[in-house]
């Protein structure tokens, strides 16, 4: 995918302040400190598209960037463990709820994990719940170069298990040596309705 603008449109927190251009979106989910912000930034070779900071749980709305004009991408609030009041935690789950389930114009969602960590019932959670409302998922691992191409294989595998899903479901993905850049963009482009 050759990336010609990518800029932020706007942040949400209700289905009324969404964008109403009417054009497709792939949301990004996953855990606080997961690497969302970094892999969105590698996929649109910007390095400060999506603000990336050391603090989890920085992204408390709903992020909505236009992509060559042409879609958008949707930086969703990280779940899990951040440094943010329990109020403002507890307005995340039915914020993006909301959104996966009510958002017409959502292809697909890139469900983000690290690879260093086995995922829990959160992630199994998601997963369930973006099949029971019949929303295409992409796998990604991130933070692979900090880990030995056999132990990545390794992780990999285990992932997959706990999971229940196919190895080969999972990209490796790393925002440093920009491995599974492009197998995460041949995932995306499909549910886009861009053909190889």
């Amino acid at each position: 995918m050759m990336i010609k603008t990518a800029e932020f449109v706007k942040s949400a927190v209700k289905p009324n302040q969404y964008p109403s251009d009417g054009l497709p979106e792939i949301a990004f989910a996953g855990r606080s400190n997961v690497g969302k912000s970094s892999l969105i930034n590698t996929l649109v070779n910007r390095k400060r598209l999506v603000k990336t900071s050391a603090t989890p749980g920085r992204t408390q709305l709903v992020n909505f960037f236009l992509i060559n004009k042409a879609f958008s991408f949707v930086d969703l609030p990280g779940y899990g463990y951040a440094k943010v009041p329990a109020s403002v935690r507890k307005s995340w789950g039915p914020m993006v709820e909301t959104y996966l389930s009510t958002r017409k114009t959502l292809k697909g969602v890139v469900l983000i994990m690290d690879l260093r960590r086995i995922p829990g019932m959160q992630e199994l959670h998601f997963i369930e719940w973006l099949h029971y409302y019949n929303i295409p998922n992409i796998l990604a691992l991130t933070k692979a170069d900090k880990l030995s191409k056999t132990n990545q294989i390794k992780q990999q595998r285990s992932i997959a298990k706990a999971l229940a899903v196919d190895a080969d479901d999972l990209i490796l993905f790393s925002a440093k040596s920009r491995q599974g850049k492009d197998a995460v963009w041949e995932n995306i482009e499909p549910l886009l309705g861009f053909h190889q």
